[in-house]
């Protein structure tokens, strides 16, 4: 089993051929093609290759399926006895890509 280390939108993903991620939010649209170049390690059933800190040469290629917003999560802030209520709305934007190839 080929599967790689990859670094984007300062998390780390161990990724194989073929897995559907959500990351963070990328300027591409969808069905175009990303290509993740910071590569931490690749490992097949050759052996292991560790980068210190990035393997040289390695890139994992990617196609984007979509751009989306994840659930509503909600803010509540509160001060006890003098009145204060507030109650705000965030969903995070994601990119869910699926790997094509570790290289």
């Amino acid at each position: 089993m080929k599967y790689a280390v990859i670094e984007t939108g300062g998390k780390q993903y161990r990724v194989a051929e073929g897995d559907v991620i959500y990351i963070a939010k990328l300027d591409a649209e969808a069905g175009s093609t990303v290509k993740f170049d910071r590569v931490l390690a690749v490992t097949d059933e050759a052996g292991s290759v560790f980068g210190a800190p990035l393997v040289d040469g390695a890139v994992v290629t990617a196609n984007v399926v979509k751009n989306g917003k994840g659930k509503k999560v909600r803010v509540y802030k509160m001060k006890p006895k003098k009145g204060y209520q507030r109650l705000q709305g965030h969903r995070q934007p994601y990119t869910k890509v699926q790997i094509e190839t570790i290289g």
